[in-house]
């Protein structure tokens, strides 16, 4: 009661910072016009500008409605067959996450991370925390493309890496989530990432595999065995109740027709770095050519667009399912 309390006082804060914007903005040009003052009236709307920006932001999440929308999140990148070459390709997709959290102040922490034997990353996972992360990042969950001149061929030839990045929520320790011991098997091994000498020299990192589901969890951030073995529990809590929602979503869109699929072999966004340079979801349609902007985190106007798409899918599911009923 008092997170939610918390939450929604702070939406309706947002809210009300916008109105204060507005009218002190609105009244500057009011003020700038009536004084012919062509540079406070420019400022005057910039600002303006950037309020409605904020505004349709909030706009969109207010339909973050779902039900774990305002969690945290736990993100898996995973790099595809390809090597070093798909190995480099999930850091960068890493790197292009983090950047987007720190930019909206969101915090976050490196769970695991398993390196590459030459150059960047086999798979990380990552806890990101702030308002409704799960509820933007969850648009991110699928199969990301890249097409470029590799800098580990020597013959400098176009290659084409895969990644596949994975997004569920961080559950609260109030949600109950059933996990019988005899469906575990907990194994230990030496951590291979950074990190101090008692870490690497330890079999102090922790795997835990959900016998039932399949569903496989690790951590070896931590010193401690202990605290390693209960952040996967937290990590296999969360995925179980994920793989819930999941169920609970697909039987609501059964009947829906446009429902997407999302798995290894389905992609949702492609990065062409050459011979042009292109981001484009291929889920919305939504594209740039500000590649590097991009990569550097500027992710708002793809996550923006495909959750609008499936919130109208949600909705158009929901009216199909009454009907039936």
């Amino acid at each position: 009661m008092l997170r939610e309390r918390t939450r929604l006082a702070e939406a309706v804060g947002r809210v009300r910072a916008l109105e204060k914007g507005l009218e002190e903005n609105l009244g500057l040009a009011e003020l700038a016009e009536a004084e012919a003052d062509e540079g406070v009236l420019e400022e005057a709307r910039a600002a303006l500008a950037r309020l409605g920006e904020e505004a349709r932001r909030r706009e969109l999440e207010s339909l973050l409605s779902g039900e774990a929308d305002g969690s945290d999140a736990y993100l898996e990148v995973h790099a595809g067959a390809g090597g070093t070459e798909a190995q480099d390709w999930a850091e960068m997709l890493v790197r292009m996450y983090v950047r987007w959290a720190e930019a909206h102040g969101h915090k976050v922490e490196w769970i695991e991370e398993s390196p590459g034997e030459e150059a960047g990353v086999k798979s990380v996972t990552l806890k990101i925390a702030g308002p409704n992360a799960y509820g933007w990042l969850k648009t991110e969950s699928g199969v990301h493309r890249l097409v470029r001149i590799s800098p580990f061929d020597s013959s400098a030839r176009r290659h084409t890496s895969f990644a596949s990045c994975w997004v569920y929520p961080v559950v609260e320790d109030d949600i109950e989530v059933a996990i019988v011991d005899k469906d575990l098997r907990v194994d230990t091994y030496r951590s291979s990432g950074a990190g101090g000498q008692h870490v690497n020299k330890t079999d102090s990192a922790v795997r835990i595999t959900h016998l039932p589901t399949g569903i496989v969890v690790q951590c070896q951030n931590e010193r401690s065995q202990h605290k390693n073995r209960a952040t996967a529990m937290a990590m296999l809590k969360a995925r179980l109740y994920e793989l819930e929602l999941k169920k609970r979503a697909e039987a609501e869109q059964a009947l829906h027709d446009a429902k997407t699929d999302i798995g290894w072999g389905h992609q949702i966004r492609s990065y062409v770095l050459h011979p042009y340079q292109m981001v484009k979801d291929l889920r919305t349609g939504v594209e740039t050519s500000n590649t590097q902007a991009v990569l550097n985190g500027g992710l708002d106007e793809f996550m923006a667009a495909a959750l609008a798409q499936q919130v109208v899918a949600d909705k158009a599911a929901g009216g199909d399912a009454r009907a039936a009923s």
